[in-house]
C-alpha cells in the first residue's frame, strides 16, 4: 500500500509552495502533476494584488487585503487574512533565495511597477534581480531595447512606442538596438521557430557570448537602462546575467516573452530543487482520475498511470489550476470541477459570464467563477465539507487573478494557508501519540 502524510495534486506554484512546507515540516509528501505548468507562461514575478475588484489601484496590497475583504467576503485573501498573507509571501521569498532564485520587494512593502514586454507598467511586489523595479522617478538617463536580429517573439518598436504615452517616461529619450548573434541563423529552419530558449543554447557559446557582450557595450553606458527580452535559461540564466553584468558594467532589465517563458521557468526549477532536496516524491506525468471519499474525508485517489493502486493519505491539496490547467472545465452545461466534481459557483445563463465589452472597467464573471470553500480552504461535494481536503491557487472562486493582478499572491497564501492547518493537526496528533506512549 503507497501512503503518505499529505498528497498534492498539481506542481504550480501554488502546489509546489504545499509540498515544500509539508516537506519543512517533516510530513512525508508527494506530488503529482499531469504536464507543464502555468509557470512556462508567467512573467516571473509574483504579484500579490494590483487593484481591487472595484478597480482602485493598490499601493500596498497588505494593507488593501482590510478594504477587499468588504468589497469581495468570498475572496481567498478575505479568508486567508493579511498577517497569513504577508508571512506566506515572505516564507517563500525566503525559502526560494535558499534555492537559488532571489526575489526582492521594496523596502516598505508596497508594490512596484514592471515595464512588460507591451511597453506597460505592470504592479508587483516580488521580482527576479534583473527587473527593474520602477517607483515614481526614473533613476536612468535613457532607454536602450534591445532587438535580437531574427528573434520575432519581442517587438521594441511597440515597447517604445507605448512607453512614450506614459507621463513617466515620456520625457526620457529611448533608441532602439540591433544585436546579431553568431550562429543564429544556422539554427532556423522557418521565420517562426526560433524561441527564447534557443537563443539561452546558443549564448553559452563562447563566440556568440562574447560577441553579444561587445555589441552591448558599444551602443550602451551605465546611465542608460538596458531592456532585453528574457534569453538565458537552460538552468543559469540568473549566473548568466550576473556575468552579463559584470562583463558590460549596464543596468539590465529583463522581460518575458512568448512561452517558454525562462523567467516562469527559473522559478518553476528552483521549486523542483526545493521539493527534490527535501525528499518529496514528484510523480510527473500522470493524472489523477478519482478519489475514494467516505463520508466527509478523501480516502485515497486513483490516477491514470497507477491504474489500479490507490493512494493513501491522510490530507490532501488540491491545486489543478483554472481553466487553461484543466483544474476547471467549461462547456455548455457549465463550470465543473472535473476530478472530484467539487461544489463550483458560477452563473447559471452563459450570457453573465462576460462583459459586453472585451478590455471592460470590471472583471470579467467567468474568471472568478471555481471551487467554493470554507474558510479553511475545505471544499465540498454535493453540500458536504471535505475535511481533510484543502483547495488552493487559480481553482479557487471569487477573486479574479489577471483584473487583480494577484494570481501569485493567492496562489502562495492560499497554500501557505492550507499547510498550517495541515501541519498544526500532523503536530497535535503526534504530541498526542507521544503522550500516550
Amino acid at each position: 500500500m503507497m501512503k503518505y502524510d499529505v498528497i498534492i495534486i498539481g506542481a504550480g506554484i501554488a502546489g509546489y509552495s504545499a509540498g515544500i512546507r509539508c516537506l519543512q515540516a517533516g510530513l512525508k509528501t508527494t506530488l503529482i502533476s499531469q504536464g507543464q505548468s502555468a509557470l512556462h507562461f508567467s512573467s516571473g514575478s509574483i504579484d500579490v494584488l494590483g487593484k481591487l475588484p472595484c478597480g482602485s489601484a493598490v499601493e500596498f496590497p497588505f494593507q488593501a487585503i482590510q478594504q477587499l475583504a468588504q468589497q469581495a467576503p468570498e475572496h481567498p485573501y478575505s479568508k486567508v487574512g493579511a498577517a497569513i498573507s504577508q508571512q506566506g509571501l515572505l516564507w517563500f521569498q525566503h525559502t526560494l533565495q535558499q534555492h537559488g532564485m532571489p526575489l526582492s520587494h521594496q523596502a516598505d512593502h508596497s508594490n512596484h511597477q514592471r515595464i512588460t514586454s507591451m511597453g506597460t507598467l505592470k504592479a508587483t511586489w516580488l521580482s527576479q534581480p534583473y527587473v527593474y523595479q520602477h517607483k515614481k522617478q526614473c533613476d536612468f538617463k535613457r532607454l536602450v531595447l534591445v532587438s535580437i536580429e531574427g528573434y520575432r517573439d519581442f517587438q521594441p518598436p511597440m515597447l517604445q512606442d507605448n512607453l512614450r504615452y506614459l507621463p513617466e517616461f515620456s520625457t526620457i529619450p529611448s533608441t532602439i538596438v540591433s544585436i546579431s548573434i553568431p550562429g543564429f541563423a544556422e539554427l532556423r529552419h522557418n521565420p517562426h521557430e526560433l524561441r527564447s530558449i534557443d537563443i539561452a543554447r546558443l549564448l553559452k557559446k563562447p563566440s556568440a557570448w562574447q560577441a553579444f557582450c561587445d555589441q552591448l557595450t558599444q551602443v550602451a553606458t551605465s546611465d542608460d537602462l538596458v531592456i532585453l527580452p528574457a534569453i538565458m535559461g537552460n538552468g543559469d540564466g540568473l549566473h548568466l546575467l550576473d556575468k552579463l553584468h559584470a562583463t558590460t558594467g549596464l543596468s539590465l532589465h529583463e522581460v518575458p516573452t512568448m512561452p517558454p517563458s525562462l523567467m516562469g521557468i527559473r522559478i518553476e526549477e528552483s521549486l523542483s530543487r526545493a521539493f527534490l532536496s527535501l525528499g518529496g516524491v514528484h510523480l510527473k506525468g500522470d493524472k489523477v482520475t478519482k478519489g475514494e471519499f467516505n463520508h466527509h474525508r478523501l480516502n485515497a485517489i486513483y490516477t491514470k498511470n497507477l491504474t489500479d493502486m490507490p493512494l493513501y493519505a491522510d490530507q490532501f491539496v488540491m491545486a489543478t489550476g483554472s481553466y487553461f490547467s484543466q483544474g476547471l472545465a467549461a462547456n455548455h452545461q457549465g463550470i465543473s470541477e472535473p476530478i472530484f466534481q467539487l461544489d463550483v459557483e458560477s452563473a447559471q445563463e452563459r450570457a453573465q459570464w462576460r462583459n459586453h465589452d472585451f478590455f471592460a472597467k470590471r472583471s470579467h464573471p467567468f474568471m472568478t467563477f471555481g471551487v467554493t470553500t470554507t474558510a479553511s480552504l475545505n471544499p465540498s461535494r454535493q453540500g458536504e465539507a471535505i475535511d481533510n481536503l484543502y483547495c488552493c491557487g487559480s481553482m479557487l472562486a471569487g477573486y479574479d487573478p489577471v483584473f487583480e493582478g494577484c494570481g501569485g499572491g493567492v496562489a502562495i497564501a492560499t497554500a501557505y494557508h492550507a499547510t498550517s492547518q495541515i501541519i498544526a493537526q500532523w503536530q497535535a496528533q503526534a504530541s498526542t501519540q507521544e503522550a500516550l506512549v
